[in-house]
């Protein structure tokens, strides 16, 4: 067995397996463990694969994707951002789990050091292990809003010399977002000390209030990631996109060609129209800022009153201190007493993850008020310590 292959669980998937069979024991669980949108994909994505599955083969398509779902994510950027992006830089994947691996695997060598911020999505650290990099973490907390700081990269800059740079705004698992400047300030903390900045942007259009950036509104020379799961709810379909610069996209498509061919085919005629579904992703939106809203004003009353600033995405971060410091136990013992099921901590940070549990709102309105009801009546939130 490989050493490449020694790398952790992705904690969540166990707690979703776990779940799931007490739901096969006839258990009714409220899902709040996985990233996942409790609707399905938009209509507009559904009748054009209808469509696609009357008239079309749906062969492999060329490794960097459709050139009509291309320029659909390029116009994507003039609507929303404002920001031109060629179609050329574009590169369709399979999901953005695909996009970190050909990123990473274009950007680095073996051995290389990156940046990430930490607590943050576990799968960033993994990945980089098991392809032979070394992951630096920069630890974030409320003095930060939970994000790195430009002072932060210019340390690792120069005390251990790394070479590139993960962040995302919206975060995982915090869901907090970088405010005014701070993005510029990394930017040109990564453009002076020449790291390759990688801008996680999954949870774009899940925000509730503050506006968001583009990385590519502030440079050509970062690599966007994003993906069809979250704001278009297609988590299944894994399908996503980066956004590379010029030098990077024949290194990438080589990367891709050997290692996917393409993304799959059907997924990406969802995809093309998902575009056409913004009215109704945009009623997927309102109602997790309807949770969003319950979850603030009824967890505080079970007793979890420390959480982290929910700026977007759909996760709250809480501090579950008082009653463990042990947060798999705790998550175990809630899924098996209250039949919530939630993430724990230790998934996104090892060290401090220990007192800190991620739920996710991503489901019903019906199911986050009956969670908070069961989160009420659950004696361990009484006991403290």
């Amino acid at each position: 067995m490989s050493l490449r292959s020694d790398v952790p669980p992705f904690i969540v998937m166990d707690v979703m397996e776990a779940a799931a069979a007490r739901e096969a024991q006839g258990h009714k669980v409220i899902h709040m463990e996985v990233g996942q949108p409790g609707t399905p994909a938009p209509r507009a994505a559904l009748d054009a694969v209808k469509r696609a599955l009357d008239r079309e083969t749906l062969g492999y398509t060329v490794a960097l994707g459709l050139p009509d779902l291309r320029a659909r994510i390029a116009g994507h950027y003039r609507q929303r951002y404002g920001v031109d992006v060629a179609p050329e830089r574009v590169v369709v994947t399979t999901g953005s789990s695909a996009g970190f691996v050909l990123a990473f695997l274009a950007l680095f060598d073996a051995g290389a050091k990156v940046a990430l911020p930490s607590p943050g999505y576990p799968c960033y650290r993994h990945i980089l292990t098991a392809l032979g990099q070394v992951p630096v973490l920069l630890g974030t907390d409320a003095a930060s809003r939970w994000m790195p700081t430009a002072r932060q990269i210019e340390q690792a800059a120069t005390r251990e010399g790394v070479s590139g740079l993960v962040i995302a705004s919206p975060a995982n698992p915090t869901g907090t977002m970088l405010e005014g400047n701070r993005l510029a300030e990394i930017v040109e903390a990564c453009r002076h000390h020449k790291i390759w900045l990688v801008s996680d942007e999954i949870y774009h259009g899940l925000t509730y209030g503050l506006p968001e950036e583009t990385a590519l509104a502030r440079t050509s020379g970062a690599i966007v990631v994003n993906s069809f799961s979250k704001y278009f709810s297609m988590t299944g379909w894994r399908v996503g996109w980066l956004v590379v610069p010029q030098e990077l996209v024949r290194p990438v498509e080589r990367l891709a060609q050997n290692l996917y061919i393409s993304p799959p085919t059907v997924a990406q005629v969802a995809a093309i129209g998902a575009f056409d579904g913004l009215d109704e992703l945009e009623a997927n939106k309102r109602v997790y800022a309807e949770n969003r809203a319950l979850l603030l004003g009824e967890l505080p009353k079970a007793g979890l009153e420390r959480i982290v600033p929910a700026d977007g995405a759909f996760y709250l971060y809480v501090d579950v201190g008082d009653f463990t410091s042990d947060s798999v136990a705790f998550t175990k013992e809630m899924l098996d007493e209250t039949g919530v099921a939630a993430t724990p901590g230790v998934d996104f940070d090892a060290g401090r993850g220990s007192r800190y549990v991620r739920f996710c709102y991503a489901g019903t309105t019906a199911d986050m008020a009956e969670a908070a009801r069961r989160l009420a009546g659950w004696g361990r939130l009484t006991t403290r310590g």
